[in-house]
């Protein structure tokens, strides 16, 4: 730990936007399922938890999907309804208090969803099952635990469908507002609804939605573009999952993809590009090139999430090549995170996974300790 103390990047000032954060941790999004049953409306329970780890810089929400359609797996909460607006407003309330910034991810699963979630067919670019790839509901299982079922067929969305979820997307946006976020995130990543427009393995349109990269870039430029008109571009942000090929997801063109979308989010304006990376033990290493060339299209900041260490972090920051470090699961078990990485505490240990995704209720989620 004592390299760490001796490189301070990740706690000198920075400025995202308008928003000046006093560190560059962020708390990356993380489906954590304690949202009500009935209505997933955010609760009391989940405004413990974020204002336990409001020692980060910035805070992202976990994914929060912007209809019922949108909803791919139990317990997880929306941001369409009143009831909704009014559970997160008593978080961002609790979030500024302690003096952190908070956007909310926005969030369509698309194919990946099932019937037994929400009550409805999926929909996707194109109607292409999502082979190996389950979502989870609570079934009564003894032990709370979660239980995984296969997604369903989806439906190929008409024109009329998209231009509704583009509508769902702009709605959300301005009801994170109404609740008190400080800007939103649009989930474009990990095999979801936007993701899947982007891949050619999982769009097949010929339409103006497909075919060509510029084409599979429409949907996510037009969400964009409806986000940024409701509530600002300095209150937008994009995630994107370029590495990322699970849920039935490799595309060989995906970084040619990727590199057009940059430039025209850049176009936008958009305050952040946050890249999704792989957080398991052996996870490709990200080019160098990569970033170098993301940096070029993408003027603005840069968030890296996904098996990152504070040095590793630091490192990146130090070569310009990333603005913001995302850290996730060691937001899990340690609340004050960034006050253990300055003092070089112990860190807490993931201590019961089958808490992570809503069994525990506070057990595996607000009783982590912080430090006396």
């Amino acid at each position: 730990m004592k390299s760490i103390r001796k490189s301070t990047a990740l706690f000198e000032p920075f400025a995202m936007g308008t928003i000046p954060l006093t560190n560059r941790f962020v708390m990356a999004p993380m489906t954590r399922s304690r949202a009500n049953e009935k209505g997933a409306v955010p609760n009391n329970l989940m405004a413990a938890y974020y204002e336990q780890r409001a020692s980060a810089g910035l805070i992202i929400t976990e994914a929060t999907q912007i209809s019922k359609q949108g909803m791919g797996y139990a317990r997880t909460p929306g941001i369409f309804t009143k009831a909704q607006i009014e559970g997160w407003r008593k978080i961002t309330q609790k979030v500024h208090a302690q003096g952190s910034k908070i956007f909310l991810q926005l969030w369509h699963v698309g194919r990946v969803s099932s019937a037994q979630v929400n009550g409805l067919q999926p929909i996707a670019p194109s109607p292409i099952i999502a082979k190996d790839t389950n979502v989870y509901i609570f079934d009564g299982a003894p032990n709370g635990d979660a239980t995984f079922i296969p997604v369903e067929q989806p439906k190929e969305m008409t024109t009329d469908d998209i231009q509704q979820v583009i509508q769902e997307f702009k709605n959300g946006a301005k009801n994170a507002i109404e609740a008190g976020f400080d800007g939103v995130e649009i989930h474009g990543a990990n095999g979801y609804l936007i993701d899947q427009f982007l891949r050619s393995n999982t769009n097949h349109r010929n339409d103006q939605y497909g075919g060509s990269k510029e084409n599979r870039l429409r949907f996510l430029i037009e969400v964009t573009q409806a986000v940024v008109k409701a509530i600002g571009a300095e209150k937008t942000g994009i995630r994107l999952s370029p590495f990322i090929k699970f849920k039935d997801m490799d595309d060989p063109e995906i970084m040619d993809t990727i590199m057009l979308a940059a430039s025209a989010l850049n176009d936008i304006d958009v305050a952040y590009l946050h890249l999704c990376e792989a957080d398991w033990d052996d996870a490709p290493n990200i080019p160098i090139g990569f970033r170098e060339a993301l940096r070029q299209r993408f003027k603005h900041t840069i968030i890296a999430t996904g098996n990152k260490t504070p040095q590793t972090g630091n490192d990146l920051i130090q070569q310009n090549l990333v603005d913001l470090i995302g850290f996730g699961r060691a937001f899990i078990s340690n609340p004050d995170f960034p006050e253990r990485v300055k003092v070089g505490a112990k860190m807490n240990q993931i201590t019961d996974t089958h808490t992570l995704f809503g069994g525990g209720g506070a057990k595996g989620y607000t009783d982590y300790p912080k430090l006396p």
